[in-house]
């Protein structure tokens, strides 16, 4: 018997063709079986009002279809973390491990954490803890306000000694005055003891209270670390093979590190933990967004997006085992050929393609760089000025001696360096120029990608104009005037920013053939020559 939350397709069309391997989480366009399972499902919140206003501040949703075993095809979806408080909901598969159950340890021991929580809040609060607060400020402020009388008038009696001492004194009275002088100074170190004495009485009384708050938040910090670790190891998930294995040893054996919080709550692990544990043959998967953006995060009310790299691209490797999977296009080596636009004695620029990095990395032996180093074999300088995406084309600097990179480098930190970008929106802008001025840091939950923070982030401003508009798409000149990590990806894609991101953008947007996003030209004082020097680069897409 099947479980009432495996959904048959109510007809499957001929004409739709299964893939042959299933979907890249990491970068997808959803198949037309996925997409219509997520209408489906998106019809199905729309019968949920007791859900609409938490569902409206956001929630991602995931959907996967799949084969049983009698060969019938449906799809299976699942919503990241909780709904009304439960990880359970009859419509969607089950979680990978339910810490909502009221009764279970899980929650026991979030209570005793919460009464933690909730005792040194009260003392943090307390009348005891702010009335020896308060006391000590006035201590302070009386020690300091007598001592400084004392010091004007110790300040005095010096000055009277010193006019007397312009005259003849006898011996004696020099004695006098020097005893003067040693009682003052006597007397100042017993006013300083006096305020310390009455002032540790007090402080004693604040340190035992504070004493009991960092008792406090060590058995806090103590039980959420044995809590965290208990937890991740009652995740256990299956892959494609039968093997199960913990979260907590998929993270160390593939990062050496502890899973990030909430590890495992996400969609996608608990689609193929339900298919896997019931006989389903995945076929294809897709998630989407439902209601507002995060604050600082770029969320566009249904549309899909790839699963995150934090917590779930460490599972998703290992789950996905024993299954043909699609290659992850991110990966694929781009052409290596690098196309010289700009070349003289000690400066040369090259046009490079999309998808091949700026410099290696990890994934990525070959680069712009690695490739510049053969082309110019007599350049002693580092080559690369700057650096652009992996996805984005067109123009690099490269410098072929120390001086003129460290030349180039003070032209770039000074923003004296004047770059523009060619791109294509997905979208119809209604102004024809502005400026974007949104704040960025990475997401530490989800690096690579970047959110806008107003308090933490670091400025980042971008001019636009439009070229054109054809459809439903804007073709629009970029001019950065900083240079953060996907600066342009983010204000194009975020709501504060033009709400319509680039084409082919895989983090922010939707995937396509391509990122549309190409730097066209880049103009600066040559280091040597000291003329301004204008480079542009053809840009690979059609514009209007």
């Amino acid at each position: 018997m099947l479980p009432d939350w495996f959904h048959a397709f109510p007809a499957t069309p001929d004409k739709i063709v299964l893939p042959d391997l299933f979907t890249c989480p990491f970068c997808y366009t959803p198949h037309p079986l996925a997409a219509a399972a997520a209408r489906q499902v998106q019809d199905y919140l729309s019968t949920r009002p007791d859900w609409a206003a938490e569902l409206a501040e956001g929630k991602m949703f995931g959907v996967l279809v799949v084969k049983t075993g009698s060969g019938q095809l449906g799809f299976v979806a699942a919503f990241s973390g909780n709904i009304g408080g439960k990880g359970q909901h009859n419509y969607f598969v089950p979680p990978i491990f339910d810490i909502t159950a009221p009764n279970g340890y899980f929650r026991t021991e979030e209570r005793s954490i919460s009464e933690l929580n909730r005792q040194i809040a009260a003392l943090e609060s307390s009348t005891a803890l702010r009335q020896t607060e308060e006391r000590l400020l006035l201590m302070r402020r009386q020690a300091e306000e007598e001592l400084g009388r004392f010091a004007t008038l110790a300040k005095q009696h010096k000055a009277e000694r010193d006019a007397l001492r312009q005259q003849n004194l006898t011996a004696e009275k020099e004695s006098e005055l020097i005893r003067q002088s040693q009682f003052e100074k006597a007397e100042r170190k017993r006013i300083e003891r006096r305020w310390a004495a009455q002032m540790a009485e007090v402080e004693a009384e604040a340190a035992g209270i504070r004493s009991e708050i960092e008792r406090l938040k060590k058995l806090r910090q103590q039980q959420s670390e044995e809590l965290q670790t208990w937890l991740f190891n009652q995740y256990v998930v299956l892959n494609a093979r039968g093997e199960r294995k913990t979260v907590a040893r998929i993270f160390a054996d593939e990062r050496g590190t502890e899973p990030p919080a909430a590890t495992g709550e996400c969609a996608a692990p608990k689609l193929l933990q339900a298919a896997f544990a019931n006989g389903f043959k995945p076929v294809a998967m897709a998630e989407f967004w439902w209601g507002k953006s995060p604050e600082g995060e770029v969320r566009h009310h249904g549309a899909f997006y790839p699963a995150c790299h934090s917590k779930c691209e460490p599972l998703l490797n290992f789950m996905l085992q024993g299954l043909g999977v699609e290659p992850n296009p991110l990966r694929k080596q781009a052409a290596t050929e690098l196309r010289i636009i700009y070349n003289d004695q000690w400066i040369a620029a090259i046009d490079k393609p999309a998808g091949l990095p700026s410099v290696p990395g990890k994934e990525h032996k070959v680069s712009a760089y690695s490739i510049a180093r053969e082309m110019f074999p007599d350049a002693s300088g580092p080559l690369m000025v700057h650096r652009l995406d992996m996805d984005t084309s067109g123009i690099l600097l490269i410098a072929k001696t120390e001086a003129v990179f460290k030349t180039l480098q003070r032209q770039f930190a000074t923003r004296a360096v004047k770059k523009r970008y060619v791109a294509v929106l997905d979208g119809l802008l209604k102004d024809e120029s502005g400026t974007i001025d949104l704040p960025l840091r990475p997401d530490i939950n989800d690096r690579p990608r970047q959110m806008v923070d107003y308090e933490h982030g670091k400025k980042a401003v971008t001019r636009f104009s439009v070229i054109a508009r054809t459809g439903c798409r804007t073709f629009v000149n970029f001019y950065p005037e900083t240079g953060r990590t996907h600066q342009l990806r983010v204000h194009a894609a975020h709501q504060l920013g033009l709400g319509c991101p680039i084409i082919g953008d895989n983090l922010y947007g939707s995937s396509a053939e391509r990122l549309m996003l190409h730097a066209a030209g880049i103009s600066f004082t040559h280091p040597v020559t000291g003329v301004e020097t204008v480079i542009e680069a053809e840009v690979p897409f059609e514009i209007g």
